[in-house]
């Protein structure tokens, strides 16, 4: 973290990657694409952004996937009650981020499958936060809108109330009026099954 970073933009980013990829059959955070990890990539994409700090929260196969990351200054930490799905894992993150950096000032929540997100697209976020007051910014593809998706500390205590297998998308969907809306060309490519992996390799 430079100093010139957090005299301009306290964000702290949180990488959700706890799940256990059920669907695929091994975990889609250490399939590789374009020479990383899918997880590893998305790490290195929030810290060459302006973000102020990485939190990755990690769940099922913690100690498989952490044996795989590059060492790095993110902070890699382990929700244990990751089965309770994803309102856990965005909670847990949040808790962390706050009592590492009880100054931050927002939050991008990402996750670990959209092989196709970039630092560029992560510092937009932040731009349209702090240029247009906007306290939610997300990424709009297809025709729906999802993560990296931002969040000003206003929002801290409903994050925080999030339960079961829900995401932050809950809240985007009662706040419009607060959000804006930035493009994510391929957002919608993510990897679910073995199927979607396999097409993302012939791109």
């Amino acid at each position: 973290m430079t100093d010139d970073k957090a005299h301009t933009n306290n964000t702290g980013v949180i990488i959700l990657a706890a799940g256990e990829s059920s669907r695929l059959g091994s975990p889609k955070q250490l399939l590789v694409y374009s020479g990383a990890t899918l997880l590893q990539h998305t790490i290195d994409v929030a810290q060459s952004s302006d973000a102020v700090s990485v939190i990755v929260v990690l769940g099922a196969n913690a100690d498989l996937i952490t044996g795989e990351l590059k060492p790095a200054r993110a902070n890699i930490v382990v929700n244990a009650a990751w089965k309770e799905g994803m309102a856990s894992t965005i909670r847990y993150g949040l808790q962390t981020l706050v009592k590492l950096n009880p100054q931050a000032e927002a939050v991008i929540l990402m996750v670990a499958d959209q092989p196709f997100v970039t630092a560029a697209l992560l510092n937009t976020l932040m731009e349209v936060n702090r240029n247009e007051q906007r306290s939610i910014v997300a990424g709009e593809y297809g025709d729906t809108f999802g993560t990296p998706v931002l969040f000003t500390k206003r929002f801290f205590p409903e994050l925080l109330k999030l339960t079961g297998d829900v995401g932050a998308k809950s809240l985007v969907k009662k706040y419009m009026n607060d959000a804006a809306f930035v493009p994510f060309p391929k957002g919608d490519i993510d990897i679910d099954t073995m199927g979607d992996y396999t097409n993302l390799s012939k791109e």
